[in-house]
């Protein structure tokens, strides 16, 4: 047995590499191996009485032990590795392990072996133990049961501060914050503040069934609340609420609640917080000392963990941080438009009497009809009763009447003609009121459903040629006429044809007569 403990104690006594090689009777290159080793894995006198020639050794060249045995030996650094990638399990590894042992013409180690070797090596030498929990797979989230609370500055009383705890099971790095209810805006953002301070997103989300998130949880049927279902697909996660009544299937959150109920909110119990800002400036400070605390049975620190085990698992941050968002359902009126929160946005009129899914966020509202997208609007503020109505959304005979103003109308005028341009500048300056002038136009405009653009503008040349002071009523007339007279003489260059491109005709010489 080589003598570890004698060569690290001579080693931090200051001894040189020569007489630490003749006091022990080894090498000095394998005291230098023992020395490296030692440095590289943390190990540093003074020593634990337990720490003898043995366990250094476990401690120190695990794989010793392994190869003493006579059996196949395991790469615990490699299985480590490979227990980090999504859907590797301990039972793939010793398969393929047992392979590599025959194709050596070695023996393997059991199943069972092979699991308590590598937690052995887990616990000595990493922060993680993965062999229940993958990095970056889970996040468990909860409220604490426990509440802190903050003082009004009015009236001195205590008012409960609810708080929100989300851990990662691999790592047990955890993150706190403070809300004044639990509603679904606290919820949500509650989630998001969490993703940026974890820096990354997980595979899946462990949540409680509170109402808040989940609108039905059974056996056969799991419903999600559309806002957390949609904050779910922003940050491109799954959400598996906990069985209910089962707490051990968010176990760590549980587990991290009670400690942080402990270490956190008790430990806040004399800080008196005169609003919810500050109090989570407090609670931010001791879930840094929460999260640096060092283990109490192996190296290192939640944080510390995280860092090196877990963190390169999570998922990136999308660009943007998911917005807040609420579902409601909706009515359309019969003015085509739907009411949220005393504002009126418009809908297309075809959807009169129908149900639709309002998404209301901080700046937009989006109305869909069966899953599928009809009109955004931008969101109104301020006084009650504003109207949103998209132009596309009115039916046609309403559209004409909106469009009722001068320059519309001037611009209707040059589509149709100069001489109707110039009839409708009159009008516009001969009423002393504009709407008057506008309705007077319209009546005009609406005669484009009866007559062609030539004939308005034939009837407005002819009326201007008459008279300095066109009316529609004239026009009108003007138009009935035309087209009278246009029919009329149809019929007459009708007639004149049937006159003329008749068919063969017997003369009187067929019938024994003269012709004339």
């Amino acid at each position: 047995m080589i003598h570890y403990r004698k060569i690290l104690e001579l080693h931090d006594e200051g001894i040189s590499l020569r007489g630490i090689s003749a006091s022990t009777g080894h090498s000095r290159q394998k005291v230098t191996e023992v020395m490296e080793m030692a440095v590289k894995k943390g190990l540093t006198c003074p020593l634990d009485e337990e720490m003898d020639d043995k366990w250094i050794e476990d401690f120190l060249f695990p794989e010793k032990s392994l190869e003493a045995s006579g059996r196949h030996p395991l790469n615990f650094d490699y299985i480590h590795k490979e227990l980090a990638k999504p859907n590797v399990t301990l039972s793939l590894l010793h398969h393929e392990y047992e392979a590599e042992s025959r194709a050596n013409n070695k023996i393997p180690y059991s199943y069972r072996s092979f699991i308590r070797h590598y937690g052995e090596y887990a616990q000595k030498h990493k922060a993680t133990l993965r062999i229940r929990r993958k990095p970056g797979e889970i996040l468990e989230v909860d409220w604490a049961g426990t509440t802190a609370f903050i003082i009004d500055r009015d009236t001195g009383e205590k008012v409960k501060a609810y708080i929100f705890v989300a851990t990662l099971p691999c790592s047990q790095l955890s993150y706190a914050e403070a809300f004044l209810s639990m509603n679904l805006q606290s919820w949500i953002c509650a989630h998001i503040h969490a993703y940026e301070y974890f820096g990354g997103v997980t595979q899946i989300v462990v949540s409680d069934n509170l109402k808040t998130g989940v609108t039905k949880h059974t056996s056969r049927e799991l419903v999600l609340n559309p806002t957390y279902k949609e904050m779910a697909n922003h940050y491109d996660t799954i959400i598996m609420p906990a069985r209910v009544r089962s707490p051990k299937d968010k176990a760590s959150v549980e587990g991290s609640v009670g400690a942080i109920s402990t270490w956190i909110i008790a430990a806040l119990r004399n800080t008196h917080c005169f609003s919810i800002e500050e109090l989570n400036e407090e609670l931010r400070k001791k879930l840094e000392e929460f999260n640096h605390r060092p283990f109490t049975r192996k190296e290192g620190s939640r944080y510390s963990a995280f860092e090196e085990e877990e963190k390169f698992a999570l998922s990136p941050l999308p660009g943007m941080p998911y917005k807040i968002s609420e579902w409601k359902t909706a009515k359309v009126r019969p003015d085509y438009h739907i009411s949220v929160e005393s504002m009126f946005y418009s809908v297309p009129y075809e959807y009169i009497s129908r149900q639709v899914d309002v998404k209301i966020s901080e700046d937009m509202i989006v109305i869909y009809f069966n899953h599928m997208w009809l009109t955004s609007h931008k969101r109104l503020y301020g006084r009650f009763g504003q109207i949103s109505t998209v132009r596309e959304h009115m039916p046609d005979n309403h559209k004409l009447f909106v469009d009722q103003t001068p320059e519309v109308a001037i611009e209707w005028a040059e589509s149709i003609g100069s001489s109707t341009l110039s009839t409708v500048r009159y009008l516009l300056d001969s009423y002393q009121s504009e709407k008057q002038a506008l309705q007077s136009i319209f009546s005009l405009k609406k005669l484009e459903h009866r007559y062609s653009k030539y004939e308005i503008e034939r009837a407005c040349k002819t009326l201007l040629t008459m008279t300095k002071r066109p009316t529609v009523k004239s026009i009108q007339t003007l138009l009935k006429n035309n087209k009278k007279k246009d029919a009329e003489q149809e019929l007459e260059q009708n007639i004149e044809m049937n006159d003329t491109n008749f068919g063969f005709t017997r003369g009187a010489s067929y019938y024994g007569g003269k012709d004339k």
